[in-house]
């Protein structure tokens, strides 16, 4: 028996490495097809070096397919234009799975004064990095890189270039954007991890054009929770169980309106709180 990293996935043919550093491809138990074997997976493999078994992992990604991931680089850029209510469900949905988020704002040679903006909103709530993989500022994100850890984000914001850059070769094919339709063009069709070092590896995925709420499971009433300004200031609400829509004396809300709690932040709070409760009725 011998244990093992899964590095990539074609088809039924997954390549791994062995914890002596030797990679090569090999196929799954039929018995294991059921729960599927994902990119991340640590496994076991038999004498004919299939893989026969699935450690325990610690979290598990369906789109993409990923496992035992320990960071999430959130990848936004200028263009094509940001889509914050994405960025916020990725938020959430990477502290329900226990992954660290660090928002990575890429293209700051295309526009600087959108990248600052966007800084100025996420500052406070998760790690921000901003750098263009055009100058050594793109290195910020090699340095974070420890475990598994995944870029994720929109359709041609930049991730296999950023790949690319700081593997120092081009590995990934590079996103293309589409000005006519103003969105990317996704090229990456399979997950791989590429390895930086021992137990570094960064996973480079398909674009995310949305993240379905229905992924989050997650009620209505704990959503102000993954909201860390908001908890914050909880305790300065008149009352203990205000959810921060229309409440009398909330502390949360006139932060909204004084301009110290993003305006956006809070728009992407009721909309999503509104579609989770809207899920609960169905």
């Amino acid at each position: 028996m011998i244990d093992a990293l899964v590095l990539k996935k074609e088809a039924d043919l997954f390549t791994v490495e062995t914890q002596n550093g030797q990679t090569f491809s090999c196929v799954a138990r039929k018995i294991l097809k059921k729960n599927g074997v994902f990119v991340g997976d640590r496994v076991v493999l038999d004498d004919d070096n299939a893989i026969c078994k699935i450690e325990k992992r610690k979290n598990v990604l369906i789109r993409p397919p990923l496992a035992n991931l320990e960071k999430m680089f959130v990848v936004v850029a200028p263009v094509p234009k940001p889509d914050l209510y994405l960025i916020d469900k990725m938020l959430i949905f990477c502290k329900l799975n226990s992954i660290e988020p660090i928002l990575c704002i890429n293209k700051k040679d295309l526009d600087e004064t959108v990248c600052d903006k966007l800084s100025q909103v996420y500052k406070q709530v998760c790690k921000v990095l901003v750098c263009s993989s055009f100058d050594e500022s793109v290195m910020q994100i090699k340095k974070e890189i420890h475990g598994i850890c995944t870029l994720a984000g929109q359709s041609a914001v930049g991730k296999s270039s950023i790949i690319n850059a700081i593997v120092g070769d081009v590995v990934a094919k590079v996103d293309t954007f589409s000005k006519k339709i103003e969105r990317g063009k996704q090229t990456t069709r399979t997950v791989q991890l590429f390895k930086f070092s021992e137990n570094c590896y960064l996973a480079d995925t398909a674009g995310f054009s949305k993240l379905d709420e229905s992924l989050l499971n997650l009620e209505a009433e704990e959503l102000k929770g993954f909201y860390p300004e908001f908890v914050e200031l909880a305790p300065k609400c008149k009352y203990k169980s205000c959810v921060h829509v229309n409440d009398k004396d909330c502390a949360v809300l006139k932060s909204v309106k004084n301009g110290d709690i993003s305006k956006s932040r809070y728009e992407n709070y009721l909309k999503l709180l509104q579609t989770l409760k809207n899920l609960k009725r169905y």
